[in-house]
């Protein structure tokens, strides 16, 4: 015999709901997907949920658990007290299309966008070896169930939705990472394409994606890192500029631009970078010192004089944000900024 527990259900669709309050019988060893059919059997025949294997290895019962991304198969009552009342409510950061069932076209819409593996030109089907040590590095990112609990919790998209047009997410930042790792992959911009198309910036490594992880996959120190210090360290790395300026100190005289640095400033000011959140905003480009026949620079010349960056976020954004530039209001398809409908 169980015994009763309080339960409160988000009950309603993409117009609009409201939680409910339900009492249900728990009995020893169930988690919160047995209470959910329990609840469907014997109170709301018409309650909406998403499930499959009730293993822990589909992803499809995804939903939020007092406030937690979590898999509703893997949550076990026992870790409630008896006078504990239970929430379960939708994911949040995707469209509700009923009760506790959403809308998560955005994560495949972000996956078609990947480019697949692209095979060596010069071996055939068959012919394809890797070392072990290689097969292992990403081994760990072919754990994903697509439960999409990282793409839920990550801030960059969970409290702006306007961030969803140029951020894929964690879910492809592990897609990107295992192929980048891959040896025999046969593409070399996808450092440059995590950068540019997928939103890899605007992550600041606060690794809520790694501590909702059923799979206990390190998202963030094994993928996002690693493909954030690649691009660092093929863009931003001041031994690898002067490298290039060293070898291409001929092509300086004159404010010649290199090929990789591009358009060489010569005594000028910086261009000006827009303000706003825009992930696509020109980078302010390196302002040198001009060289003489026979002259030499310091290497002070090289790093003080470099303008940084610019910001995914702009420069008239301070933080923390204010509470009221916060957006806590569910999306919903018929919103004009979900990447969707264009």
């Amino acid at each position: 015999m169980g015994t009763k527990r309080n339960f409160r259900v988000w009950r309603g669709d993409s117009s609009g709901g409201a939680l409910g309050d339900y009492q249900v019988e728990v009995n020893d060893g169930e988690v919160v997907l047995d209470v959910i059919h329990r609840l469907q059997a014997t109170q709301a025949p018409d309650l909406a949920c998403r499930w499959n294997c009730k293993a822990g290895k589909c992803g499809s019962c995804s939903m939020e658990i007092n406030g937690t991304p979590r898999l509703s198969c893997m949550t076990r009552m026992s870790t409630f007290a008896e006078d504990e009342t239970v929430t379960v409510t939708p994911l949040r950061t995707f469209p509700v299309i009923r009760d506790l069932v959403t809308d998560v076209t955005f994560n495949y819409q972000k996956a078609r966008e990947m480019p697949a593996f692209a095979p060596p030109a010069d071996l055939a089907p068959g012919e394809y070896r890797m070392q072990q040590i290689d097969v292992e590095r990403s081994q760990e990112f072919r754990k994903c169930i697509e439960c999409f609990l990282c793409q839920n919790t990550c801030h960059v998209v969970r409290d702006h939705e306007e961030n969803k047009r140029a951020f894929s997410g964690p879910r492809l930042f592990i897609r990107a990472a295992e192929l980048d790792m891959h040896p025999l992959d046969a593409r070399t911009d996808r450092k440059e394409m995590a950068q540019a198309e997928q939103g890899l910036g605007y992550c600041n490594i606060t690794k809520c994606c790694t501590e909702v992880c059923p799979e206990h996959i390190k998202i963030t120190d094994n993928a996002i890192i690693p493909m954030k210090e690649r691009v660092v360290d093929r863009r931003y790395d001041p031994v690898v500029r002067l490298g290039r300026r060293i070898f291409r100190r001929d092509q300086l005289e004159g404010g010649v631009a290199t090929e990789d640095v591009g358009t060489v400033h010569v005594a000028g000011e910086a261009p000006h970078v827009p303000l706003g959140i825009s992930w696509h905003a020109p980078e302010a480009r390196p302002v040198i010192a001009s060289i003489q026949p026979g002259e030499r620079l310091s290497a002070t010349e090289f790093t003080l004089d470099r303008s940084g960056a610019a910001s995914p976020f702009g420069d008239d954004v301070e933080f923390p944000l204010p509470v009221e530039s916060l957006r806590y209001q569910r999306p919903s398809t018929a919103n004009p900024d979900y990447p969707l409908d264009h």
